[in-house]
């Protein structure tokens, strides 16, 4: 007698949870199995085996043929199972002994339905795992569900997808039902809970939101060569084309800004700089420092990948940006440590440098009271002088190299944790206005409002339509 109503429910199962039917078939007989020997209680080897036309789990004891018996449980003698087969019964033989299923109890039932849940939870999760394991970069579209302790959980279809708090954009609140779209940041094949985890902080959600809003990206023709991102604040793109009819930077910004304005909207107001890549190292962190001009530039070890950069004094605090943010993203976006300084402080460095050399006596050799001037050195104050001296030591010569410093950075330097790390920064900060402030002082009157206006433009935070203008190319 079929049992078509197992049968159904087997095929419902598989189409509710992405399986094949086979998956869950194998899942029952386990199940089975399993319930049967804590049952029987008995040293046999159990197989069960589904039987498509009953609809039926049939339950079997299976033993070998031997000569002679030594374990009853698992073995059979050849005269025995002559009599039940005949003749053809060899040594070395399998045989079934069918077992009942139905003084299987309820406690035994039981048993089978966790051993079923927790085989189908085990076949989702490896499909899950193979599905997106190969889409981790990609972007995705998903629904927020609920918030767990911080972390956000997504809907992806029937899949849930976690957004952890480390991932999320500081600039953005979210409610359930709430539309989003972020970028699969990994996979995890044995983690509890959700195992697809979302990013909006990474800088590939960046990149593939600008595959999906400019053609000549999607297409090949204009390529990101790197991005960076500071999440919820500001973010910078290097473009090259591969066609020199196309500008890279006009691909991106799109008609009156419509293109990168798509993706500002998306990632709630971040500012986006985009520049366009160059071989040319010097021209690079040139581009890669807008929207600040900058006046010159020198490589100072090629090998550590240091410059100098020096732009003019009003241009200073647009450079280094809002805590040091701008000229942070520049380094990373070129793989090259900046130093910024103003015209004022290179000038004075250049005349501390020409005071220092000894000048001949009237007899042709060296005056006696001549002494070198002092080099410049880093001065902080508020910061204990031997956090001042381990920076020193660490390579850090100024003020406006520790302002462009990441917290990770100082971190790093013998003796600095990161409360000290966070008060250095914000000293070096301060020092850094304050020179900036008696550069500007000593302007004339004419470069005064100039000065006012661009350093109210990086405090107050460029709406996203100038900074559209500031990525349209020249």
């Amino acid at each position: 007698m079929s049992n078509p109503t197992l049968q159904q429910t087997i095929e419902a199962l598989a189409k509710e949870k992405g399986l094949e039917p086979e998956v869950i078939v194998a899942a029952i007989e386990e199940a089975v199995k399993t319930a049967s020997r804590k049952y029987y209680k008995t040293n046999e080897e159990l197989h069960a085996r589904f039987n498509f036309e009953t609809g039926q789990v049939d339950l079997f004891a299976v033993k070998q043929i031997v000569a002679e018996v030594t374990k009853p449980d698992i073995e059979v003698s050849l005269t025995e199972a002559q009599q039940l087969y005949g003749e053809e019964a060899e040594v070395g033989m399998e045989i079934e002994f069918p077992k009942s299923t139905e003084v299987l109890g309820r406690i035994a039932a039981q048993t089978a339905k966790q051993v079923i849940f927790q085989k189908v939870r085990e076949a989702e999760r490896e499909n899950i795992y193979a599905e997106y394991n190969q889409r981790v970069g990609e972007v995705v579209n998903g629904t927020i569900k609920r918030f767990e302790n911080g972390d956000i959980i997504f809907e992806i279809g029937r899949i849930e997808a976690v957004l952890p708090r480390k991932e999320q954009s500081r600039a953005e609140s979210y409610t359930p039902g709430d539309r989003i779209r972020a970028v699969i940041r990994a996979v995890n094949r044995n983690a509890k809970g959700p195992q697809i985890v979302l990013s909006r902080t990474d800088a590939a959600l960046l990149v593939k939101l600008f595959e999906q809003e400019v053609p000549e990206i999607y297409d090949g023709t204009v390529v990101i060569k790197g991005a960076v991102r500071e999440a919820g604040d500001r973010a910078k793109v290097a473009v090259y084309s591969r066609e020199r009819d196309v500008d890279p930077v006009g691909a991106c910004v799109g008609m009156k800004g419509t293109r990168v304005q798509s993706i500002i909207r998306e990632l709630r107001g971040e500012k986006i700089d985009i520049v366009e890549w160059s071989e040319d190292a010097v021209g690079f962190v040139t581009s890669a420092l807008s929207p600040a001009k900058v006046q010159r530039v020198s490589i100072v070890d090629e090998h550590e990948r240091v410059m100098e950069v020096v732009v003019e004094d009003r241009q200073l605090s647009l450079a280094i940006g809002k805590k040091g943010q701008n000229v942070r993203l520049a380094a990373k976006l070129t793989g090259w440590r900046i130093d910024i300084k103003s015209e004022e402080e290179k000038r004075r460095e250049v005349e501390a440098q020409l005071e220092g050399l000894e000048m001949p006596g009237e007899d042709g050799e060296p005056g006696e009271d001549e002494a070198p001037a002092p080099a410049p050195v880093l001065v902080l104050p508020d910061i204990h002088d031997e956090v001042v001296a381990s920076l020193r030591d660490a390579g850090y010569e100024s003020a406006e190299m520790v302002a462009t410093a990441s917290i990770e950075a100082l971190i790093e330097v013998p003796g600095i944790d990161e409360a000290t790390a966070e008060s250095v920064l914000a000293a070096a900060q301060a020092e850094v206005e304050a020179a900036a402030a008696r550069a500007q002082g000593d302007t004339d009157a004419g470069d005064a409002a100039p000065v006012e206006a661009a350093g109210d433009t990086e405090e107050a935070g460029d709406a996203p339509a100038e900074d559209v203008q500031d990525a349209q190319p020249e």
